[in-house]
């Protein structure tokens, strides 16, 4: 089957952007393997610029711009990580960028994206469609709009997640059983199991999302893509799209990846978990897929199992709610 990357695409991408991100390691903690009962490996991408994977698809995109687009500029649209990814890249790379955000963005997110140099327009979410207004933004201007998933070298670049992952467990001698990749509109998730699927074919790989934006679960199931409701809800702000990409679910489906989903208060524990025990801080979208592996979604025990922490850009407030009233003995 033809899909819209190929491997070539995603070997591409890992030397577009090597130097620009971090080569994040693969994490492995025996507190959380004797929890499971397994093996578990750890891509920890709260260590990337920006604090998230969304950093290496941006720059893979804005990086193979002409001059003429360039001077152009870029408009994103996006909730945060993508939005601060996209900040980042064009502050590096001397590109004007403009992004649409929900004006119910976390503080945190805003405030890195304009940090970053980012010129920020708001737009109600539940009102208003980002893509509609980040086109009235461009205007006649000819700038370039760089989508948070359904591009190929967006796609492309988060697949680096993945081939970084396979290089990795390679070198160990080790074949994993399953991973486990939170999914929002499918450009994590697609690149990534892409990229383990040509390493790992016999592997198992479900994609996790909010129990409420459960529209890529659903699409697989169904063989079409989905939709979330209008009024869905989630802590999850990393994970909030409203459908999978005509570009990232053919891949996901193609590679028989499963859907699973995991509810906030589920995501949060995983955010104290992480926090506690592990010394990482996730936000509770990044923390999806440690969520579902905590709470038994699949079977670990006597497994090798693979997940990505995928974001760590968490507000502070929500984060000391999450790590207060914990007891000591739950400390270690």
């Amino acid at each position: 089957m033809t899909y819209a990357i190929s491997m070539d695409d995603i070997r591409s991408a890992a030397k577009q952007i090597e130097g620009a991100a971090v080569r994040t390691p693969l994490l492995e903690h025996p507190a959380l393997n004797d929890a499971v009962g397994g093996r578990v490996f750890i891509k920890p991408e709260n260590f990337q610029r920006v604090g998230a994977f969304k950093f290496r698809g941006a720059y893979n995109r804005l990086s193979r711009l002409g001059d003429v687009e360039k001077a152009r500029g870029v408009v994103a649209f996006s909730s945060g990580n993508h939005a601060q990814g996209v900040a980042k890249a064009a502050q590096m790379l001397g590109i004007r960028a403009t992004i649409v955000m929900p004006d119910d963005a976390p503080k945190l997110k805003l405030a890195n994206t304009r940090g970053y140099g980012a010129d920020v327009v708001l737009y109600d979410r539940y009102n208003e469609d980002r893509e509609a207004v980040a086109k009235r933004v461009v205007g006649d201007s000819g700038a370039t709009v760089v989508p948070p998933y359904n591009d190929r070298y967006i796609m492309a670049g988060q697949g680096t997640v993945g081939l970084e992952i396979a290089q990795d467990l390679q070198k160990l001698g080790l074949k994993p059983d399953q991973a486990l990749i939170n999914c929002g509109g499918g450009g994590l998730a697609s690149g990534t199991f892409l990229a383990l699927k040509d390493a790992f074919p016999v592997m198992r790989g479900y994609a996790v999302e909010p129990e409420e934006f459960d529209d890529v679960t659903r699409s697989l199931k169904s063989g079409v893509i989905e939709k979330v409701d209008f009024g869905a809800r989630s802590v999850c702000d990393a994970l909030l799209t409203p459908s999978a990409g005509d570009l990232t679910f053919p891949i996901l489906r193609g590679l028989g990846i499963e859907g699973l989903t995991v509810s906030d208060a589920e995501a949060m524990d995983a955010v104290r978990y992480a926090a506690i025990t592990l010394k990482l801080v996730a936000e509770p979208g990044g923390a999806a897929s440690l969520a579902a592996l905590m709470n038994g979604r699949v079977e670990t025990r006597g497994k090798t199992t693979v997940i990505v922490l995928s974001g760590g850009n968490i507000e502070p407030e929500m984060l000391a709610d999450c790590v207060g009233n914990v007891s000591e003995s739950n400390a270690n």
